[in-house]
């Protein structure tokens, strides 16, 4: 947490202007009009923004208070809360996770997974994005746990979560990585 608290100003600058407009679509053809989203882990707001502006309710958690004040300078719904701590009951008709999950640790996923099962309606929809690969560790000052297929697989076979679809992409600022974005339905 220390290095977005410490790093704020210099990751919102480089990543609210990202088009991820393509990943945001596939929740949205998935989603009922007038949803009601949680943007899990929002940093610079970018994602918010865009689904407030298709009509959709809204609400950023983040865990960092630098990146809270300001999606609170940009007139979000902000809360200043880790995802391991949400305890939401079938509120959300879409989850979006993006590029968020991926600092949690292997082991914790599986109850992330059940805390974010409880916090969507019936039929809900869940975006999440990692790093492709199978890297677990600290990479960049940060702890990263990278994602296949098959390990989101068997997270899913321990929920009442399934897989609608799934692919991988270029990274946004053409770093030589890849990622891999999952649809979940409940």
């Amino acid at each position: 947490m220390n290095y977005y608290e410490e790093n704020a100003k210099e990751y919102i600058d480089r990543t609210i202007n990202a088009d991820l407009s393509s990943e945001r679509d596939e929740l949205i053809k998935l989603l009922p009009n007038n949803a009601k989203i949680l943007d899990i882990g929002f940093g610079s707001g970018r994602d918010s923004l865009a689904f407030i502006k298709e009509g959709f309710a809204v609400l950023s958690i983040d865990n960092c208070k630098e990146f809270c004040k300001h999606g609170e300078e940009l007139g979000l719904n902000v809360k200043n809360i880790s995802i391991e701590n949400i305890d939401y009951d079938n509120e959300f008709d879409g989850i979006w996770a993006c590029a968020s999950l991926l600092h949690i640790k292997s082991n914790e996923l599986l109850s992330v997974f059940k805390k974010i099962h409880k916090a969507m309606k019936y039929k809900g929809i869940f975006y999440c994005s990692f790093k492709h690969g199978e890297f677990e560790g600290i990479r960049e000052n940060r702890y990263y746990t990278d994602m296949t297929l098959k390990k989101m697989e068997e997270i899913l076979s321990k929920t009442e979560l399934y897989l609608i679809k799934h692919w991988i992409r270029e990274d946004f600022e053409g770093r030589d990585l890849k990622w891999i974005c999952f649809i979940i339905g409940k």
